[in-house]
């Protein structure tokens, strides 16, 4: 069985990109994406509104997939065009390319170390800190990991987390976290004059709400589930990381397409340059990758990811916050 620098070694044969395939991916979810928004509009009943607006926002969420993969440079690498249209792409969907690397980088950098972890991902506390912390900051933890922070991500977590604050903090080096607040104020401005406010809420914010709520969710369960690992600087290995402290998130085929195969997660912190349409082909294909870490969809694997909040390091668990 390969491990460490062996088995990433393996996974590179995978790691390249068909030009045709990603872009047909990207523009016929763009596609079907203007064909629900429109449905969302005005003009057909409200039962065909409703469903276009749920569509949408699944459509936007694997949007977000393709673009994040593509930020990765798993998809379309050596294509200027790409890089400009997804940069677009990341604004109208909140997520700025400028605040999107620096995060995301070095949340796959840093992925399950219990010190430098919280950047760009869900803030992890030990059970010993939380013991010495304030009840300040104890508040402040517990809020940024509540199920309903991940639920109303699109205000917290997209708007403000990875938006406003941003720009706040370093305005001149996030200038397109400003350009994207404007831009969809101005998308919901003229929404509500064209539409009314039943279009706003059908064709924007519902679709964003839904997008950015499961976006919230797969992060999190992605490295918050029964069974993570998380380790000190000394323990940490990137191989380890990948394969103890990232899920994988069984989906069955609809969902799939949806989250653009997000949910092989494992495998995506293993090699991030492998595109998300080749991340079943590489678990078939290798034996060490074919019995991760799980959990899914279903309630009872919601609940039990939402409830972990600290890190044991004596029994070397996530567990809920102590009574």
């Amino acid at each position: 069985m390969r491990t460490g620098k062996d088995l990433i070694l393996a996974t590179k044969p995978f790691a390249v990109d068909s030009t045709p395939r990603s872009w047909w991916c990207i523009l016929s979810t763009c596609f079907l994406l203007t064909i629900t928004l429109f449905g969302a509009g005005p003009a057909l009943p409200i039962t065909l509104r409703i469903v276009s607006s749920v569509l949408s926002g699944l459509l936007l969420l694997r949007l977000f997939v393709l673009y994040h993969d593509q930020q990765h440079n798993a998809i379309l690498p050596h294509s200027r065009l790409a890089k400009w249209f997804m940069r677009i792409i990341g604004i109208l969907l909140l997520s700025p390319s400028s605040v999107w690397n620096s995060s995301h980088n070095h949340h796959h950098n840093h992925n399950s170390r219990l010190k430098g972890s919280g950047i760009g991902s869900f803030p992890v506390m030990t059970t010993d800190q939380w013991v010495r912390t304030s009840s300040r900051d104890r508040a402040q933890y517990l809020f940024m990991r509540h199920p309903a922070t991940i639920l109303f991500g699109y205000v917290f977590i997209f708007l403000f987390g990875m938006c406003l604050a941003p720009f706040l903090n370093s305005p001149a080096r996030h200038v397109d976290s400003l350009i994207a607040l404007i831009l969809h104020a101005a998308i919901a401005v003229g929404m509500f004059f064209v539409g009314g406010l039943s279009s706003l809420f059908l064709a924007m914010i519902i679709p964003s709400f839904i997008a950015c709520a499961m976006g919230s969710y797969l992060f999190y369960a992605q490295h918050n589930f029964p069974g993570v690992i998380f380790q000190s600087k000394d323990g940490w290995t990137y191989e380890r990381a990948a394969l103890e402290s990232s899920s994988y998130l069984v989906t069955g085929r609809v969902m799939g397409w949806f989250t653009a195969n997000i949910g092989f997660h494992h495998i995506h912190h293993l090699n991030s340059r492998i595109p998300f349409y080749r991340l079943p082909e590489v678990m078939r294909a290798l034996p060490e990758l074919q019995k991760p870490r799980t959990t899914s969809l279903h309630l009872r694997d919601i609940l039990a990811c939402l409830r972990l909040k600290l890190w044991d390091v004596e029994t070397q668990t996530m567990v809920p916050v102590p009574q």
